[in-house]
């Protein structure tokens, strides 16, 4: 073959461009080119060999291809001809799935602050979690009445016959007791600082609070703690004053939150007295006029009172008590055994011990949470209501009392060998019970 010069190339080049004729016929897939077309070809030939940034920079005014589909999902694939007649299922199916699952999140992002803001944070989802008048077991049969008159029986045996008192005593200024005093509040206060410690320290903090605060010498709250001015005084004040009887932080803060409510409660009932002197207001008609008096005498005088639940039904009662922070079933059931004297079946750490021995609460094996609050709910049914002020006395005498019964005994305490009235009818389990 014939080697082709540069220069010969050249003179072919600009013979072609004089008379097109004079170019091979190569046969192309849509038609011969044209000169022009030759031109175009040869141009973007040149325009691949620069380089990569000057390429974008050329097509930068190009309109790229759009993707509509949500979530940045990848586009679909083209079809191989445009005479198909397939419809596009698979875009409608990924539009449904996007839409769907953003529904989903939509929901979820906004159910959580609804929620939030109907559960205060201040503020109790439920007063107790029980619902009155139904027990957590249901089908949980005992006790019966006959087993709880039985144990009665036996207990009286050696602890000796209790009845519920006529009158309510004066209150004692060195005592706390368990709401054994004829104001609600006062009894309130003092089961509160019993709670969780020994008498002689529930005493001691009680004391502090007469000695530091003083107790009302006239008027209406004759003989009762100043609890305005505890009401009025810093947390700190009132933490010293009680430091002795134990849980003093906790109980110093929830003391006063509980007078700042009452005092509240006060206030407003107060108005809707006055507002309503005729007792057309329905929430008052069960409130005799002497009770009324009473009230808006005390709101005037700022002696904080909850004489008033005196009217309500003990349902109503343990609602609005346990409401209060620091009060629980426990602490209530105490307010209304003692001081409203009504049958009220109240749990402490004693009854809750020896009434699981005892066979009267299921095990945690049968199904549902037993401690003393499911305990409470269960055995305020079960317990009949002549009983349940003379059991609950003497189950906390036993627990207290005897070498068998007591918290953490076994068979080297001492008086192990007396025996227990009861101890046919317990099955003691935990620490070193036998």
């Amino acid at each position: 073959m014939a080697r082709i010069t540069r220069s010969a190339a050249q003179a072919a080049l600009l013979a072609a461009k004089n008379d097109p004729q004079l170019l091979p016929d190569v046969p192309k897939p849509n038609g011969t080119e044209t000169p022009t077309e030759t031109k175009r070809s040869r141009s973007r030939k040149i325009d691949s060999s620069e380089p990569s940034a000057k390429k974008q920079k050329t097509t930068s005014n190009q309109k790229p291809e759009t993707n509509d589909l949500p979530h940045n999902l990848a586009p679909l694939p083209t079809p191989l001809t445009s005479k198909s007649n397939t419809p596009d299922i698979k875009r409608e199916q990924l539009t449904d799935l996007a839409t769907s699952l953003q529904s989903t999140v939509d929901k979820t992002t906004q159910t959580l602050p609804i929620q939030e803001q109907q559960q205060p944070k201040n503020q109790k989802k439920t007063t107790y979690g029980l619902s009155p008048g139904l027990t957590p077991f249901p089908s949980y049969p005992r006790p019966t009445p006959s087993e709880c008159e039985e144990v009665n029986r036996l207990l009286t045996s050696v602890h000796g016959e209790i009845t519920p008192p006529t009158t309510i005593p004066e209150p004692s200024l060195t005592v706390t007791g368990c709401g054994e005093v004829p104001s609600v509040l006062d009894a309130l206060i003092r089961t509160l600082l019993s709670g969780a410690t020994t008498e002689t320290n529930s005493a001691m903090a009680f004391n502090g609070l007469v000695q530091r605060f003083g107790i009302l010498r006239e008027g209406v709250g004759k003989g009762s703690v100043d609890w305005d001015k505890v009401r009025r005084a810093e947390v700190g004040d009132v933490f010293e004053a009680i430091k002795r009887g134990g849980l003093a932080d906790v109980k110093s803060k929830n003391l006063k939150k509980i007078l700042d409510l009452v005092y509240q409660e006060n206030q407003e009932r107060r108005d809707l007295l006055t507002n309503n002197p005729d007792g057309s207001d329905p929430v008052l008609k069960s409130e005799s006029n002497a009770s009324k008096d009473y009230e808006i005498a005390c709101a005037d005088q700022n002696v904080l009172s909850l004489n008033y639940l005196h009217a309500l039904p003990t349902e109503s009662v343990m609602t609005h008590l346990t409401s209060y922070p620091g009060i629980g079933p426990k602490t209530a059931a105490c307010v209304i055994l003692f001081c409203l004297q009504r049958p009220c079946f109240a749990v402490d750490t004693h009854i809750f011990r020896i009434t699981k021995w005892l066979g009267w609460l299921p095990s945690d094996s049968t199904g549902g949470k037993v401690n003393e609050v499911t305990a409470f709910g269960h055995l305020e049914v079960r317990v009949p209501d002549h009983l349940k002020y003379s059991l609950h006395q003497l189950l906390i005498r036993h627990g207290k009392s005897c070498p068998r019964c007591r918290a953490g005994t076994g068979r080297k305490a001492v008086g192990w060998e007396e025996g227990c009235v009861i101890d046919h009818l317990v099955k003691r389990t935990g620490g070193r019970k036998v």
